[in-house]
């Protein structure tokens, strides 16, 4: 009988490690956020539906009662390392928009990325704001772990690009930041000058479409001082919404990076997901036309200081609205991931 009691307790450790060994594996789920393959509220390729593009997304800020969209890897484990990114829409924008005008989305599995997308009800970013998206990264901090996040960053389009400009040094933001993805929202090291008519067409027909600077809190517009705190730069824009490329960087020089150097050309053969829909009778090239493939040129200035990353990529042929194509998005996504962070963590 003594072997057979031996036996029947190996059965039960063993019996238990299976039970346990699931447990421990399992995914986690970010409090509110559906995690599901394709992403909610996801857009095909082609004529996204007017309701999906104007979407706040299912999240709800608890202490604004504000909505946002966080997506992440569904197979995200507990301890695993990620990159955190907020990713703020321009101005007239949405949310939903956001999160296919700069489809990272499309990539948090690959490049293990926790994306918040935030929403302004008045449709651009003011001061009334911060404590809305302040409350959005503590959350996600909180239940990853801030010694999980391997780097955080802020991403912003047009206006959104300035507001990011604004607070990245802000008592809140500048512990946390390791870098700044500035999309056509302003490069820093030296501003490129904008083309002529650079700014968006009239929208004939469209009496609810919101004018230049209607509306807007103030200073909204107001390019920010240049920051003062420490991170990685990233900076892309269309070719045709500005005069040219500066050849030059003093953020580069900031961090004792090496002279600019060119990359290889960015080559898409498929087209991104959005545009600026309201704006297309007639558009303007400045502005943006319809989505399309196209090149994209990358220059980066190599071996900064501190592992930091400083860039610039220009979309040839595009204006301010074209969505990103995917290879050009992955391209930046891999730019980030390449530049040292640990503010959060304190690495």
């Amino acid at each position: 009988m003594k072997p057979m009691r031996t036996l029947s307790g190996m059965l039960v450790v063993i019996a238990s490690l299976f039970v346990a060994a699931p447990l421990a594996a399992q995914p986690i789920r970010l409090a509110g956020a559906p995690c599901e393959t394709p992403p909610v509220l996801h857009c095909p390729d082609q004529n996204c539906a007017g309701d999906v593009v104007t979407s706040g997304g299912p999240v709800v800020e608890a202490k604004t009662s504000r909505t946002y969209f966080l997506d992440y890897p569904c197979d995200l484990k507990r301890g695993e390392k990620v990159t955190f990114v907020l990713s703020l829409h321009g101005g007239g924008s949405y949310g939903n928009w956001q999160r296919h005008y700069f489809p990272i989305v499309d990539y948090k599995d690959k490049h293990r990325l926790v994306i918040a997308t935030p929403f302004s009800p008045r449709r651009v970013w003011g001061a009334e704001d911060d404590e809305y998206l302040q409350n959005i990264v503590t959350s996600v901090v909180e239940q990853i772990g801030k010694e999980n996040i391997k780097a955080f960053w802020l991403a912003g389009h047009s206006q959104g690009g300035l507001t990011s400009r604004r607070i990245v040094c802000s008592e809140f933001f500048a512990t946390k930041v390791d870098g700044f993805l500035s999309l056509s929202g302003g490069r820093l090291g030296g501003a490129a000058p904008r083309a002529t008519n650079a700014g968006p067409p009239p929208a004939p027909g469209n009496a609810t479409a919101p004018r230049p600077g209607a509306g807007l809190p103030a200073g909204a517009l107001t390019p920010p001082a240049s920051p003062t705190c420490d991170f990685s730069h990233i900076y892309t824009t269309g070719e045709h919404e500005i005069a040219s490329l500066p050849e030059t960087s003093e953020w580069a020089t900031k961090y004792g990076c090496g002279p600019r150097a060119k990359q290889a050309d960015i080559v898409d053969t498929k087209a991104g997901y959005v545009f600026d829909r309201g704006r297309q009778n007639p558009g303007t090239k400045q502005w943006g036309l319809l989505p399309r493939p196209g090149n994209a040129e990358a220059f980066t200035y190599p071996k900064c200081r501190d592992g930091r990353v400083v860039a610039d990529v220009v979309r040839i042929d595009k204006g301010h609205t074209e969505g990103l194509e995917p290879q050009v998005t992955e391209a930046l996504v891999r730019l980030m991931v390449s530049a040292q962070g640990g503010k959060i963590s304190g690495r």
